[in-house]
């Protein structure tokens, strides 16, 4: 089928929004966007954009996860957690420039049937590790990520590729169906805004997650605060990470938190499906890992630095959530996570940290996020008096 006009300025109103609201691309700046290959058609319109806007160079790099399958399958033990040097100096030069990423796997089933523990430890561990100081620890990077709807992502989310379907589901989460979305945009984040400054309010000194199959109990750290998807460089420069986003989130104190957690929906984990996974915590750290399906690529995932069992993320998010109202499994955690609350394993954030984080922080090369609200889902905050005052129950806020 040829594309029309219509789909045509749809994905440049798309790009645009990826690269002056998610990106927000300075005069001057590179930009490193990745992509797979089935994403040719948004890369090249982000491209256009992204010169619009000023930018110097736009540096793109392709993926398949067919090539990642033969690697993980008859690659040398060598080949699983190799960085080329000529990458490294490549993701040295993401310091001070833009960055965006493209979601939505044309080939989600790639990678399934593979050895757990092999796909869990084939990861660019030098390359991950450059790439998160500057986006994460330095805060050196603008950045973003959007997803491309495809035949492939379609078919793992209808059993068919129903593309303009799922057109239709982005464009609604993403805003791009209102007359002005970057106006919408700005009016959600004052909503996301003014929902963190409320939690900013209680001080809280801990969370308490309680429903079925968990009972867990994580520590938040005093100079940690809650923040909305909006997120600035050390520079200053505004951005949004995630386009869609739906979520307030902070960096807990990663040395605190016992107890037993379920996801109620699946995950993708290094490109494997997992599913019913629960995770038993103590002093901290995951210390075991149950999963209906998948509990071998998330064990590898652990293993792949002494810091990657701890935790980086505690996200809220309410049932008003476009993501939500879906009520769709996307195969894709820029969606998915916007789906309900979730937590994260491996890194956390040093932005949420009002001066010195020390210890509270966690530092990975590792960062896995994975549902845990549902409506039987209820949590409570503990004040700085002790007592515990309800946050989210059935979720519904329970916050002004």
């Amino acid at each position: 089928m040829e594309a029309t006009s219509d789909d045509a300025d749809r994905l440049e109103r798309y790009a645009e929004l990826a690269v002056r609201v998610g990106a927000n691309v300075q005069q001057g700046q590179t930009l490193f966007l990745t992509a797979h290959i089935g994403h040719a058609p948004l890369v090249e319109t982000i491209t256009r954009q992204a010169y619009r806007a000023g930018a110097a160079y736009v540096d793109v790099r392709y993926m398949d996860d067919r090539v990642r399958r033969a690697m993980v399958e008859l690659g040398p033990e060598t080949a699983l957690a190799y960085t080329p040097p000529w990458l490294t100096e490549w993701a040295e030069s993401h310091d001070g420039q833009a960055r965006i990423w493209i979601s939505g796997n044309p080939d989600p089933d790639a990678l399934d049937g593979l050895d757990g523990d092999r796909l869990g430890r084939a990861r660019m561990h030098d390359l991950t590790e450059i790439i998160a100081r500057h986006v994460l620890t330095n805060r050196s990077v603008n950045w973003s990520t959007v997803a491309y709807p495809n035949p492939g992502w379609a078919t793992a989310m209808f059993g068919e590729p129903a593309v303009e379907r799922l057109w239709d589901a982005v464009a609604f989460t993403t805003r791009l169906d209102e007359a002005d979305p970057v106006a919408a945009w700005r009016e959600h984040l004052t909503s996301l805004e003014s929902r963190a400054a409320s939690l900013n309010e209680l001080a809280l000194e801990a969370l308490r997650y309680r429903g079925p199959r968990t009972d867990l109990t994580i520590g938040l750290a005093g100079n940690a605060r809650w923040l909305s998807a909006l997120s600035r460089t050390a520079s200053g420069i505004e951005y949004l990470p995630n386009i869609p986003t739906e979520e307030v989130y902070t960096t807990p104190d990663c040395r605190v938190a016992e107890g037993t957690v379920h996801s109620p929906k699946p995950v993708r984990v290094n490109g494997q499906l997992v599913e019913g996974l629960e995770l038993r915590v103590s002093g901290g750290r995951i210390v075991s890992v149950d999963a209906d399906l998948g509990a071998d690529v998330v064990r590898a995932t652990l293993r792949t630095d002494e810091r990657a069992a701890y935790f980086g993320e505690v996200a809220l998010i309410d049932r008003s959530s476009r993501v939500a109202q879906l009520d769709l499994l996307f195969h894709d955690m820029l969606y998915d996570e916007n789906a309900g609350s979730h937590l994260a394993f491996g890194a956390g954030l040093r932005e949420a940290f009002d001066g010195d984080p020390g210890d509270a922080l966690n530092v990975s090369t590792v960062h896995v996020d994975f549902i845990v609200g549902s409506p039987d889902l209820e949590v409570d905050g503990q004040r700085p008096d002790g007592t515990w005052v309800p946050v989210m129950h059935g979720e519904e806020w329970q916050i002004d």
